[in-house]
């Protein structure tokens, strides 16, 4: 399958980026192995007066009392009338556990449909976290589904993370594996032509993958034949059409070929171009420098065609007759519009993690990593570029086109969990209702990884994800951080930290999320405590 020189020559298909990890001497954190939170599952749970936001788009509605068996959802019984007494009859029987939701909501549990349980890169500057750090902090956030986009760490790493999860053996969300595909980035290619790419398709459908992940199409011949493979397997797939790669393949075309999703916004704005073919790169442009590579990665929206141009509106139509998916993630960008805003959230102080918080820091050579000399012009520029992305993503979703969340955490000042949280009120600021914002992280998620009749939406007979919450998340998204949002109360004259989410069910399992976020507060504090000078107060 390829070339004799080739370094990863023996590697099993699915591991050939953990190879290139490997030959750096990066390596992956050991997987989880323990579970040493959550309740449950009960054969029989009951959720008690609770309001429900049930995921498709509906606006909410209740009492409702929920039966939860063996972790799916058996019956939804309305019990009374908003601002009455809940009358006892007529009330399903109680069970092994029950909760109270009086005056709560409920809704299903979050995907996070662009996540990576990231723990090799961090390894340039310090010892790295292991995964149970971000599977709490997901879980922590309401997230009971992660697609796994590119298993960085291994097929082999991640299907055993996935197992073990789905067998209550650990604490961790739903995981879907999609595997990097080796065709599309000259330092991990092992594949050259179009019997190859097929051939490798099957392989990783035999091993389990869930789909396939592209990074740019190098070999555009070679992407349409591992799309179409994959097709024929049953595998979804989902691109980052990188810069490198565009002008032979951008996101219009791989969706031409069976893509179901385009991932963050690379290849949107080329397919919109009507007075070039290629961005307007400056002279002195060089991609592997991580400065220039996002400096201009601003500008190619303000390039393109102009919202309502006729350009404008044939590109949304095929995409929509296409039934492409977008993925934006928003939140992964968000810090090029304002660094100083991100650099201090409010999160970093007991939730960053030592070695991750110096990766973020200007280096070179660190992906994601590139504010060496980032400007006020960049920041402008990167503001205009949102503007036009989130216009021509409102208008996707409005013509009934699908658009998910994803976060890519890990990287640019975003943390696991709060970065999800962040790209729900990015959608609402581009335009969605906050029921549609929560309808993308929910049913429409569920809906693009093909596992709706499983999740996504609380109805009867689906997999038990459900978010049981203190106040109504439609109102205020911040009450979703795990820190919780700032607030005055008028009645003590004091401030306060305010948040909503109370527990995460995911497959009938019950989270306490103070419990989980006590844990990710331990793990961070001893990551600083190394015996080195530096103190959490260098965030």
């Amino acid at each position: 399958m390829t070339r004799p020189d080739n370094p990863y020559a023996n590697t099993q298909p699915g591991e050939e980026i953990h190879d290139m990890y490997a030959a750096k001497g990066w390596h992956p954190a050991p997987p989880a192995t323990t579970r040493d939170r959550g309740i449950g599952p009960f054969k029989r749970l009951v959720l008690r007066g609770a309001t429900v936001i049930d995921g498709t788009g509906a606006p909410p509605c209740g009492p409702f009392d929920i039966v939860i068996e063996s972790g799916r959802i058996t019956a939804m019984v309305p019990v009374g009338t908003p601002h009455l007494p809940i009358k006892p009859e007529g009330r399903p029987a109680g069970g092994d556990h029950e909760i109270d939701c009086s005056g709560r909501y409920v809704m299903p549990g979050l995907i996070d449909a662009h996540a990576h349980i990231r723990t090799t890169r961090y390894a340039m500057t310090g010892p790295i976290p292991p995964p149970t750090y971000a599977y709490k902090l997901w879980l922590a956030h309401g997230i009971t589904t992660i697609r796994e986009t590119g298993c960085f760490n291994g097929l082999g790493y991640t299907l055993q993370q996935k197992d073990a999860s789905a067998r209550y053996e650990i604490v961790a969300p739903n995981i879907m594996a999609y595997a990097y595909c080796p065709v599309t980035n000259d330092l991990v290619k092992t594949i050259h032509t179009s019997d190859q790419a097929t051939a490798w398709v099957h392989e990783i459908k035999a091993r389990g993958a869930d789909g396939i992940k592209f990074i740019g199409a190098a070999s555009p011949s070679i992407m349409r034949a591992a799309l179409d493979a994959a097709g024929k397997e049953g595998l979804r797939s989902a691109c980052h059409h990188a810069q490198m790669a565009v002008t032979r393949v951008n996101a219009l075309k791989s969706a031409r070929w069976g893509l179901t999703s385009s991932e963050h916004y690379y290849g949107l704005p080329e397919a919109l171009y009507d007075d070039r073919v290629v961005q307007d790169f400056p002279a002195d442009y060089n991609y592997n420098d991580e400065y220039f590579r996002f400096a201009a990665a601003g500008q190619s929206f303000l390039q393109a065609a102009k919202p309502g141009s006729a350009k404008w509106k044939e590109t949304m139509n095929e995409f929509l007759e296409l039934g492409l998916t977008f993925v934006p993630t928003f939140t992964i960008y968000n810090a090029n519009r304002d660094v100083m805003r991100a650099r201090r959230a409010d999160w970093h102080q007991e939730y960053t993690w030592k070695s991750i918080w110096k990766y973020y820091q200007p280096q070179r050579g660190g992906h994601g990593s590139y504010w060496t000399q980032w400007s006020t012009r960049n920041e402008i520029e990167w503001k205009q570029h949102f503007q036009l992305w989130m216009q021509f993503v409102n208008e996707y979703k409005n013509l009934g086109g699908r658009v998910c969340t994803g976060s890519d955490s890990g990287f640019i000042f975003q943390i696991f969990g709060f970065s999800l949280i962040q790209e729900l009120e990015l959608l609402q600021e581009a335009g969605f209702h906050p029921l549609e914002a929560i309808r993308a992280a929910t049913s429409h998620g569920a809906e693009l990884l093909g596992i709706a009749d499983e999740t996504g939406s609380i109805d009867v007979g689906k997999r038990a994800d459900i978010l049981i919450l203190d106040d109504n998340p439609l109102a205020d998204f911040k009450l979703l951080y795990g820190t919780g949002a700032l607030r005055f109360n008028d009645d003590t004259g004091k401030t306060q930290w305010r948040r909503a989410l109370r527990w995460t069910i995911k497959s009938g399992m019950i989270f306490d999320v103070d419990e989980l976020l006590q844990d990710v507060r331990d793990m961070v504090r001893e990551s600083w405590n190394d015996g080195s000078d530096e103190t959490p107060d260098a965030r």
